[in-house]
């Protein structure tokens, strides 16, 4: 927001804010009856990302050869970690699609049997032309399979042989999204470590704004985010827990991540923001992308160990990819938190997280903030605490002209918020903020560090990954409405 037309925050009495609590509990329970958050991970690998016998043509899949573990040990430390849903993404290679059909999905039947309080849906790390890696997630459906395998065996990089570059051009994602548009129950795509093949701040590799533009344009109901954290945040440690002075959080050897995110996400004003301030259904979130545990020799957390992304929802199949496709999410490293309610009222009504409120002329705004700090031992042994978190607001004017814009500079932290100012209830802490009159539509969003940082800074090599823990929330919209 501009300085001249900024709402001032003005103090909310204790009274008013337990009255306004148990009125949000009460109806969001009337609205929102059976949801709950559920940690979940959407970037797993299985056995069945395999290595190649290239002494063989076609060369022949070697299991075990990149990702070491069964899908259901992954779904059982899924479960050991705290996680209610997964996504197990193995990506491919020549005739993989063959691999992915008649190994991998009948192991993940398996798996659901094996561990059934855990949500395991079915999708790939997509090779996907013209750009870095996505998730695929499938609806789950009797034909989830052969829909899966439709799109692999069509428009997977590195599905041909002999290698064909034909396949890796940016017009086979726009062709294979309008192939997915038909399909009866659509499946959803993240862009993964979006920025790991960038050299520099502001810099691209194979991911571009106007690329990831280009999918959200022409499927805005399956092309709907990207990862805020990425996998491998193990990467600095040794086997036995060490560090690894040399390790790069992440992965991201180029250029590093910021607080374990990605810099298209952590700089505030920067491409997500862009991307928000055109109103686009554009959500963050945190995976482990685990192909082998740190403690075997690799650089990843298992499934929740270290990061999570949360969903509101129903502990189903509908509801979960229901709430994923609708942004109610939130994402946190190191369990930090374990739930957040922000919440927007006015005298219209309110609206949550991935959610959108109208608000009259001239009338107040006030949001709410309200998390869980668990005093419980992280999976590191850790008791971290919430340090501070910022409400982050920025004005959505409608579509850029230039689809490379990447800033929205009108972005601001309205406030940040320490332990001199949110009411403790329990373990969770909540604190508000007020808008006298919205003066033009904007969205509003949510972040919390365990660290003393202002804002994310770029991680050395060898940083601990669980000294510098973050959550981020999805935003909410408010539009001012005449």
């Amino acid at each position: 927001m501009r300085s001249p037309r900024r709402p001032l925050p003005v103090l909310i009495s204790l009274a008013v804010i337990a009255s306004m609590t148990a009125y949000l509990v009460q109806a969001q329970g009337q609205s929102d009856r059976g949801r709950q958050w559920i940690a979940g991970d959407h970037h797993i690998h299985s056995r069945f990302s395999t290595g190649w016998d290239r002494e063989q043509n076609p060369p022949a899949p070697i299991l075990g050869g990149d990702a070491i573990y069964p899908t259901p040990m992954n779904a059982l430390m899924a479960r050991h970690y705290g996680l209610g849903w997964m996504v197990t993404t193995d990506h491919g290679g020549p005739n993989h699609s063959q691999v992915n059909l008649n190994q991998a999905y009948p192991e993940l039947q398996q798996s659901r049997i094996v561990v059934p309080d855990v949500i395991q849906f079915y999708g790939m790390e997509f090779d996907t032309p013209g750009a870095d890696h996505s998730s695929l997630i499938m609806p789950h459906t009797q034909d989830e399979a052969q829909r899966l395998h439709s799109i692999e065996s069509s428009f997977n990089k590195r599905e041909p042989w002999p290698a064909d570059p034909s396949w890796d051009t940016e017009p086979r994602i726009l062709e294979a999204l309008d192939v997915m548009k038909t399909f009866p129950e659509t499946p959803v795509v993240f862009a993964h470590h979006p920025s790991r093949s960038a050299r520099g701040e502001g810099e691209y590799g194979l991911y571009t704004p106007q690329e990831l533009r280009a999918w959200n344009d022409l499927a805005p109901e399956i092309a709907i985010g990207m990862e805020g954290a990425p996998g491998h945040q193990a990467a600095a440690l040794n086997p036995d827990g060490s560090i690894d002075a040399n390790g790069p959080r992440g992965g991201y050897g180029n250029h590093p991540t910021m607080g374990g995110f990605d810099q298209l996400t952590a700089i505030v004003g920067g491409f997500w923001d862009s991307m928000l301030s055109e109103g686009r259904d554009w959500w963050i979130t945190a995976n482990s992308d685990s192909h082998v545990h740190y403690s075997e020799g690799g650089v990843d957390f298992w499934p929740g160990e270290y990061s999570k992304t949360y969903v509101w929802a129903e502990k189903n199949y509908h509801d979960i990819l229901d709430g994923i496709r609708g942004g109610r999410l939130f994402v946190t490293t190191g369990d930090l938190i374990t739930e957040l309610h922000v919440t927007a009222e006015s005298a219209a009504g309110q609206a949550h997280i991935g959610g959108t409120l109208e608000v009259p002329a001239d009338e107040s705004v006030t949001i709410t903030i309200r998390f869980l700090d668990p005093d419980t031992s992280n999976h590191h042994g850790d008791n971290p605490s919430v340090a501070r978190v910022d409400l982050i607001a920025g004005e959505m004017r409608g579509r850029a002209s230039d689809p490379a814009t990447d800033t929205h500079p009108e972005t601001e932290v309205l406030a940040r918020f320490t332990e001199a100012d949110w009411t403790v209830d329990g373990n969770y802490r909540e604190v508000s903020y007020h808008f006298d009159a919205l003066p033009s539509d904007h969205y509003i969003r949510v972040r919390g560090t365990n660290t003393a940082q202002l804002e994310p800074e770029l991680d050395p090599r060898g940083e601990d990954p669980w000294s510098d823990l973050w959550f981020y929330s999805n935003p909410i919209r408010l539009h001012a409405a005449d």
